[in-house]
């Protein structure tokens, strides 16, 4: 089940994050941009769970203000627990 978002997320995406189990190998791409240049980062690992984190500022102005992101966690191959934050660019597969 995918967890709450404040944007909806691509149907392709959603679906490959709602079947991936505990313990799969995935591989997931974001593009990254600094500047007026930007790359792809890949980064592997097994797969834990996915759930959402809510972040924003800490005053009460606009309701616009709560930005309600999924958040992939899994284990990379050095044993570091990590965690990316899913966005329009993001790609998640699954390695067999």
């Amino acid at each position: 089940m995918i967890t709450y978002s404040s944007k909806p997320m691509r149907a392709d995406l959603a679906e490959t994050i709602a079947n991936l189990k505990a313990g799969q190998r995935i591989e997931i791409t974001q593009m990254m941009r600094v500047g007026f240049k930007t790359w792809n980062a890949v980064a592997t690992g097994v797969f834990r769970h996915v759930d959402s984190l809510a972040t924003g500022i800490a005053t009460d102005r606009v309701a616009a203000d709560d930005i309600i992101v999924p958040i992939i966690h899994f284990t990379k191959d050095n044993k570091e627990m990590s965690s990316i934050a899913v966005d329009e660019h993001t790609k998640v597969r699954v390695l067999t």
